[in-house]
């Protein structure tokens, strides 16, 4: 029985760990038959060892979202590898530390545009970088496609301890829905996963994660496994597949349903 993904030729970034959503992602994706690529960044060598652990070998190539000459040279190096993309994953980003923890008020312009740079422009600069390998070079409606899926933190709030990586959330969450406005004539969906908390390396650098994970123990209808990423990589796999053919612009939560729940 094939999977849901075959013959899809899938980008994934932000594979850093074995526990993070983004290797669970490629993990299940070559489960359901695609061919994945990753990027890495600002260590390729350590994707390279978590990435021994996938069910099938995966080429790893540096790419920093915030560098134009990394950015310019993606359509080559995956053209090489695949021939082409249906999907791409943007799993990336980052805050400095003076911009979490309960410095809102504090934090410097500095490190607010970088963490609106990395966790938000990026999804942008990386579609656009992606978008000729998912597109014929006309651009002709109804021809090629593909689908974007990105990772957020519900911003409908604010959490504690989250501070600009809130506000970069949002900000995330407002660019996908003007790409899916703009791309979706090009048959280029683009949609969100905003998962619950996990332990993984982007949330053991936020002060104070402990506080910020402990609502779900208190308010989620379905039972959260912090230690599980797999439902959420399961749910970038699914809006990567066939089966939301006229599905963009969203936000699906995968959370046990905490953001349901009123007071």
């Amino acid at each position: 029985m094939s999977g849901i993904l075959e013959g899809k030729r899938i980008l994934i970034t932000g594979v850093l760990m074995e526990s993070s959503i983004a290797f669970h992602t490629a993990k299940v994706a070559q489960e359901q038959g695609a061919e994945v690529i990753l990027t890495a960044f600002p260590r390729p060598t350590l994707t390279e060892r978590i990435a021994k652990k996938l069910p099938k070998p995966a080429k790893v190539f540096e790419l920093d979202v915030t560098n134009d000459e990394h950015l310019a040279r993606v359509e080559d190096i995956v053209r090489a590898e695949l021939g082409g993309l249906d999907g791409v994953v943007h799993s990336i980003g980052f805050a400095p530390q003076d911009a979490l923890g309960g410095n809102f008020l504090n934090t410097p312009f500095e490190s607010v545009s970088t963490a609106m740079h990395v966790s938000a422009f990026s999804l942008k600069s990386l579609t656009i970088a992606c978008l000729p390998l998912m597109v014929p070079s006309d651009g002709a409606p109804g021809e090629g496609g593909g689908s974007v899926v990105g990772l957020t933190f519900d911003a409908q709030f604010a959490w504690p301890q989250y501070d600009w990586m809130g506000p970069a959330k949002a900000a995330l969450e407002a660019t996908n829905r003007y790409l899916a406005r703009d791309l979706g004539k090009q048959n280029v969906r683009c949609n969100l996963i905003s998962a619950g908390p996990l332990g993984s390396m982007a949330a053991k650098s936020i002060p104070g994660f402990g506080d910020l994970a402990k609502v779900w123990d208190e308010r989620s209808p379905l039972a959260w496994d912090m230690s599980d990423p797999e439902p959420a990589g399961r749910g970038v796999v699914a809006l990567l597949s066939d089966f939301f053919p006229k599905t963009t612009g969203e936000i699906i939560h995968v959370d046990g349903g905490v953001h349901i729940m009123g007071a």
